[in-house]
């Protein structure tokens, strides 16, 4: 697994994380993108939406599942 995409797919998680926490106090995705999201990751409202739609826990969980298998061919 390259370093870059795992630190992408943990951004991903991140941004999906606040976007449901805010979201269970009614304030909109257009707004957490305005006042947390944009600020913070200078990400586009675009990449944004991505980010949302992205399985990213999943691929996470399949690479640390490869990443394991791989450590342990190697013991």
């Amino acid at each position: 697994m390259s370093y870059r995409n795992k630190n992408t797919l943990l951004r991903m998680v991140e941004i999906q994380d606040l976007v449901l926490e805010r979201k269970r106090h009614g304030i909109t995705q257009r707004h957490v993108y305005e006042t947390k999201v944009d600020p913070h990751y200078h990400i586009s409202y675009s990449t944004f939406n991505r980010y949302l739609s992205y399985p990213a826990k999943q691929e996470l969980k399949k690479q640390q599942q490869k990443e394991n298998n791989e450590f342990a061919n190697i013991k």
